[in-house]
């Protein structure tokens, strides 16, 4: 395989997604300008851009990364709601310090994940079948742990993290998040770990013939993202000082939808952090346009499903281009 040829195809596709990135910000800019429905560009839509990336770049790494090895989580939004009642009941119902609280959070996160990993590697049930089922018990239990629909969070360094800015503009949160991003990109590309992601997401039998352990890397990835899905789910309970059954569910696909739509093959073994970033950028920016341009959210919901297919698609088209070239 030449390996020049396949650099000059990813960049042809971040170009691709730079150029999307950048007709879909002037469309929106101009057109909320002409109709004077909004501003899109100002210092304050920004801000919201950016606050509402915090919560879907964590899904987003944590679902490139088990799409990467060929496998999905679609648990992630439910796990993570559960975290965001979680860590407000321990706290605030059960006086349990927040550093405590934290962990005890992230550790039932990872339990998802462990839970995850287990149906689909012992119980061979798909991925996407026992995630499913998974995401609908932490449903019943977000529901079982906060009946009246709200629990507060009044932390003061939790509330801090969830909520504070860097000069007054950006969210801590978001600096976390991009923190993270750089360091699973760094983790994919640069470790052996990380090769093996790809190997057993491109063919987990030739890995196993080269002395890797596809398992342990599904159990890692699966407890990995749920760990991450909690850690969302509980930045927004802190940036909202209380906790709602509704939470993060609502962004489920949002995380999948920006990876595949940066470049990552739903098939697995190929694709990467930096084209799933441009794809967080494009679904944020194309979501918040719709807001300012006053379009319904039922409207929102069925351009974001598109969005969805249209990167399948592409995604389908590039996995084509990809297996000729090996061939």
């Amino acid at each position: 395989m030449d390996i020049s040829k396949i650099t000059r195809f990813i960049n042809k596709k971040y170009i691709a997604l730079i150029a999307l990135l950048a007709v879909m910000i002037v469309f929106f800019g101009i057109t909320a300008e002409a109709t004077g429905l909004g501003v899109f560009f100002s210092l304050n839509n920004l801000r919201n851009i950016l606050n509402s990336m915090v919560i879907v770049a964590l899904l987003t790494i944590g679902a490139g990364c088990l799409i990467i090895s060929g496998n999905i989580d679609l648990s992630a939004g439910y796990v993570g709601t559960l975290s965001g009642i979680f860590i407000a009941v321990v706290y605030t119902n059960y006086g349990l310090p927040w550093p405590i609280a934290l962990i005890l959070t992230l550790l039932a996160g990872v339990l998802f994940g462990l839970l995850n990993a287990f149906l689909v590697n012992e119980l061979k049930i798909q991925a996407f079948i026992a995630t499913l089922a998974t995401g609908y018990i932490a449903e019943g239990l977000a529901y079982s742990l906060s009946p009246s629909g709200t629990v507060a969070l009044n932390s003061s360094f939790l509330n801090w993290l969830g909520s504070a800015r860097i000069g007054s503009f950006l969210p801590v949160a978001m600096v976390l998040a991009f923190l993270l991003f750089i360091l699973y990109g760094v983790v994919l590309s640069k470790t052996k770990f990380g090769r093996s992601i790809y190997l057993v997401g491109g063919n987990p039998t030739a890995a196993r013939l080269a002395g890797l352990n596809p398992k342990r890397v599904s159990y890692i990835l699966f407890m990995n993202c749920a760990a991450l899905s909690s850690l969302a789910g509980l930045l927004l309970t802190a940036r909202l000082k209380s906790s709602t059954v509704h939470g993060i569910k609502q962004s489920n696909f949002a995380g999948v939808t920006a990876a595949i739509l940066g470049g990552i093959s739903f098939t697995g073994g190929s694709g990467g952090l930096g084209g799933a970033f441009l794809g967080l950028l494009i679904i944020n920016s194309f979501n918040n346009g719709m807001t300012v341009l006053k379009i319904p959210s039922y409207y929102q919901n069925i351009a974001s499903g598109l969005l969805l297919i249209l990167a399948l698609f592409f995604d389908f088209i590039a996995s084509g281009g990809l297996k000729k070239r090996a061939a």
